[in-house]
């Protein structure tokens, strides 16, 4: 079977509500939203090298704007607000933002084989340079392993990053 050009969308059941803080230690995750705008650009545009070494996807592909990165932001509160997928900002107390996490359906990021259709969910994230610095990139694949299972109906979860600690 060919799967060029699907996705597999997310399954959760009807009324499910994603949890809207996940905490692990010190790191602090919540819905990306249009309240993030100042952060998520500042932190996009100084560290788009390290985003595509160690998350990949194509993405971003150069600086961003205000105006693209509002249109980006309300893109992913819709999808939350359908369930379709689930973004979120990470923040630690010390350092305030150090990056997102992203739960996609399979086929987003990288084209849906037979092999991927057998996950649930595609699980992405990034950090800031000073985050990574400080060890915090392995510190959010640990959070996502155990939030994704403890909080989402998802138990085969696709790391896709191109770099998985």
């Amino acid at each position: 079977m060919s799967y060029a050009g699907l996705s597999k969308l997310l399954a959760v059941p009807a009324g499910f509500e994603a949890p809207r803080v996940l905490t692990h230690g010190d790191l602090t995750a919540r819905p990306l939203s249009r309240e993030c705008l100042a952060d998520d650009v500042r932190a996009i545009n100084a560290d788009i090298d390290l985003i595509n070494a160690t998350r990949g996807g194509g993405w971003p592909t150069g600086p961003t704007s205000e105006e693209e990165d509002y249109i980006d932001l309300v893109w992913h509160e819709g999808e939350w607000k359908e369930n379709k997928s689930f973004s979120y900002v990470l923040e630690t107390s010390e350092l305030g933002y150090v990056g997102c996490a992203y739960l996609y359906p399979l086929g987003v990021r990288q084209e849906l084989s037979e092999e991927l259709a057998a996950y649930d969910v595609d699980v992405s994230w990034w950090v800031t340079t000073e985050a990574y610095e400080r060890g915090l990139y392995e510190v959010v694949y640990e959070a996502l392993k155990k939030w994704v299972p403890a909080e989402y109906p998802f138990r085969r979860p696709h790391f896709s990053n191109v770099v998985v600690p």
